[in-house]
């Protein structure tokens, strides 16, 4: 998980923390948690992101080496 780079393409999107959790039906906490690798985004929850900021590439965002 790559989270700069999914901070990145949120702020480009103009989506914000809140708005993001509203649309994955989770708290606030638990985005951080997924965020830092302390659990992780489910193929679903991956899947909304992807559609909601219309990422192209989402392999270097959620299928990265390094974790955040």
């Amino acid at each position: 998980m790559n989270k700069e780079l999914l901070i990145r393409e949120m702020r480009k999107a103009g989506i914000s923390i809140k708005e993001m959790c509203s649309m994955l039906s989770i708290s606030r906490s638990a985005f951080y948690r997924k965020c830092n690798g302390i659990s992780e985004f489910t193929l679903s929850e991956i899947q909304k992101i992807i559609n909601f900021l219309n990422i192209d590439s989402p392999m270097e965002i959620f299928f990265a080496n390094k974790v955040s």
